[in-house]
């Protein structure tokens, strides 16, 4: 077995140890462990492609690594392909770049020191120049598998990073202390996304910049002792590079290889690159690697790796290792760019799906959440809906198209849009449902969905509920006391061919409604029942928090109700909507029946003085009395069976006028000649809301009057 290995841990930046990740943010080192030798014997040199590995003595353990146990005596070099040899890389003792050099093996540790240094053994020669190594002094790199060790394990780092900040910064971590002392990731700005062809002029924009901390450089570094605080790295990263065509800078990148800064083009190039006067944060001679970022067409951007000059300098083939990890930043920057691209249409998508803004309906409180199924699939197929009804009443919606993808969210928006305009209708709930089954039949054979659609009336304080194979609601009455409402069941829209029940139900005041999707009580460690069990138990130990005569807080009842999901529930989205019943009082109703004569407008105005004189807002009496004679006016002239006429008193005074006439009012600029057509030009003028809404009976207009 090779006796190299290589192992991924997070260590000490001032003590790394053998064996460390040489990506390691705080500069821990990949280093190939020492085995033993005998006393006395010496390291034979690596081998190389087209020469003789030296010979090593039978006594001379290590001399073949692949040997068998026991096959010493009789194991003969391998004359046909040259054996690198089983020697480690040596830890370096402490300097000031300790824990960085060129690849895998070349670093030294702070203040670590070999076993043969700590004996006081002598110091090995450099097996390229032949010079002593120096303690603090890092050596060049002793064989080629390093490089490709190096290599491996950066690409991984910067493989396992999911957007564009992630993948630079494992570049960054990857880079330093292990490759370079310092480096700085120039990006396009903007960044072209996909096919999109890049608009304006090219500039580049410093992303990222990592170095060895500044109290580990030495007098030679990067720092020049003139100004310690700020770096000349940080000083360059509040630049951007507009690269002109044509220019030194330009032809590198088009250039697309990674070139030595010590080369004409280069040098040239650097200037642009870091602005006038940054040249000379670049050390002389082969320190320096500018590396353009190229993803699928087009350069994205450039990397410059730096050296200190107490470091070794790059060779020729660290030119391929710079290669390698542009290639792998550069491409996997290109796919971040599009994930963060389809993230954000899929945000968008949910987002307009959505509800933005629950309405304020009369009567009635909401809250609602939604949480996606994970990070990497944001839409999903459940919804939730609060629709305001004609007579001050709200009709509640949850449901939940099969999967969470870009197919459920569209299906999902049409069932809901076909909710809205059914819902504006005022049908009954189970014809709403009957054609949501219908419209699902239409989209496909294979569309299902489940669907809870209740309907609120504060004014008579109950609730009518149908259901088409969803989880039972929750109500949370006012003591604490919480109970699955006996819904029937129903089959799954889509399904088709199947009848739908309502069922009506109290709602009464202070009570909580709870409608949410199976993602909430459902998961692979849990069956639905279970899990709405664990829901009414929740319920009602967050009610005791409160007492019993003051419910708890809509917000925090929802927060308290997702906090019951545990490690292992987020397999499906979530979709929550819950609503708390405050109702209107009846002393706060007054409701009226009036014949279809031409003595109605004079009654209504009666009626309307008589009771705002009984709630105290008489000074809203004379408008009151102007727009209730316009609205029955106009409901007469046209109707053939009794107009109601209510109001309701609760933050505003609300009037509503019902005919059994379908058509619709328009309001409408009267000419002079005109004898009528004004009744609702005044009340678009004098009311503070108004509207009109079709009925399956007829209609009915209401407009709202702030109270005084």
């Amino acid at each position: 077995m090779d006796s190299t290995r290589v192992t991924e841990h997070p260590t000490s930046f001032d003590r790394p140890s053998p064996g460390g990740d040489p990506t390691d943010p705080r500069g821990a080192l990949l280093r190939t462990p020492v085995p033993p030798r005998a006393s006395g014997s010496a390291l034979p040199a690596q081998g190389r492609t087209g020469e003789t590995p030296p010979t090593a003595g039978a006594d001379s353990p290590g001399a073949f690594e692949h040997s068998q146990p026991g096959a010493e005596q009789a194991a003969e070099p391998d004359t046909h392909r040259p054996r690198p040899t089983s020697d480690g890389v040596p830890a370096q003792p402490g300097g000031a770049q300790a824990g960085a050099g060129a690849v895998p093996g070349t670093l030294s540790g702070s203040g670590a020191s070999t076993g043969a240094e700590r004996r006081g053994a002598p110091l090995e020669p450099d097996r390229r120049t032949g010079q002593p190594t120096a303690p603090g002094q890092p050596t060049p790199m002793r064989r080629d598998g390093d490089r490709l060790r190096f290599v491996g394990a950066a690409t991984r780092r910067i493989a396992r990073g999911m957007d564009l900040d992630e993948i630079v910064m494992g570049l960054c971590r990857a880079t330093v202390p292990t490759f370079a002392d310092a480096i700085l990731v120039y990006l396009r700005e903007p960044l072209p996304v996909g096919d999109e062809r890049p608009t304006g002029p090219l500039v580049l924009r410093l992303r990222r910049t990592d170095r060895i901390p500044a109290e580990r450089d030495t007098e030679s570094g990067f720092t020049p002792a003139a100004q310690p605080e700020p770096s000349e790295l940080e000083a360059v990263g509040s630049e951007l590079c507009e690269v002109r065509p044509g220019s030194a800078l330009a032809e590198v990148l088009r250039g697309v290889r990674p070139v030595f800064t010590d080369t004409p083009a280069a040098r040239a190039a650097l200037p642009e690159l870091l602005g006038d006067g940054r040249d000379f944060a670049v050390p002389d001679g082969r320190r320096a690697i500018l590396a353009p970022l190229r993803g699928r067409r087009r350069v994205i951007g450039a990397a410059l790796f730096l050296r200190g000059p107490e470091r070794v300098a790059f060779e020729a083939d660290d030119l391929l290792v710079a290669a390698q990890l542009a290639t792998h930043s550069a491409l996997g920057i290109d796919k971040a760019v599009l994930y963060g691209r389809e993230a954000y249409i899929a945000d968008e998508l949910q987002r307009t799906m959505l509800p933005e803004n629950l309405p304020r309906c009369t009567g009635v409180r909401l809250a609602s959440r939604y949480l996606p199924a994970a990070e990497t699939a944001r839409v999903g197929g459940d919804w939730y809906d609060a629709i305001p009804l004609p007579g001050s009443r709200v009709a509640l919606v949850v449901g939940d198209v099969m999967g969470h993808s870009m197919t459920s969210a569209a299906i999902m928006g049409q069932l809901r849009t076909t909710a809205q305009t059914l819902a504006g209708l005022d049908l009954p709930p189970q014809e709403v449902l009957h054609h949501l089954d219908e419209q699902a039949q239409r989209l496909g054979t294979d569309r299902m969905a489940t669907c809870l659609y209740a309907v609120y009336d504060p004014v008579s304080h109950r609730i009518t509920v149908a259901n088409a194979g969803h989880p039972p609601p929750v109500l949370l009455h006012l003591g604490g006391h919480a109970e699955v409402l006996r819904v029937p069941a129903g089959a799954p829209i889509g399904v088709g061919g199947v009848d739908f029940e309502a069922v009506e139900l109290d709602a009464p005041a202070g009570a909580t409604l709870l409608l949410y999707t199976d993602g909430l009580v459902e998961s692979r460690l849990r069956d639905v029942w279970t899990g709405i069990e664990q829901l009414r138990e929740r319920l009602a130990a967050t009610a005791q928090l409160t007492g019993p005569d003051h419910p708890p807080p809509l917000e925090a009842l929802c927060d308290e109700v997702l906090d019951m999901l545990g490690p292992g529930d987020r397999d499906d989205d979530i979709a929550l909507l819950a609503a708390r019943f405050d109702g209107i009082a009846p002393s706060d109703v007054a409701y009226w029946f009036l014949e279809p004569e031409d003595a109605a407008p004079g009654r209504a105005r009666r009626l309307a003085r008589r009771a705002l004189a009984r709630w105290g807002m008489e000074d809203l009496t004379d408008s009151v009395e102007l727009l209730v004679s316009e609205v029955v006016t106009n409901a007469v002239r046209y109707a053939s069976k009794p107009v109601t006429l209510r109001l309701l008193r609760t933050d505003v005074l609300r009037c509503e006028v019902g005919d059994d006439v379908p058509q619709l009012p328009r309001l409408r600029q009267a000419r002079a000649t005109d004898e009528g057509g004004r009744g609702l030009y005044l009340v678009n003028r004098l009311a503070r809301r108004w509207g009109a809404t079709r009925l399956s009976t007829g209609k009915v207009v209401w407009f709202e009057l702030n109270r005084g």
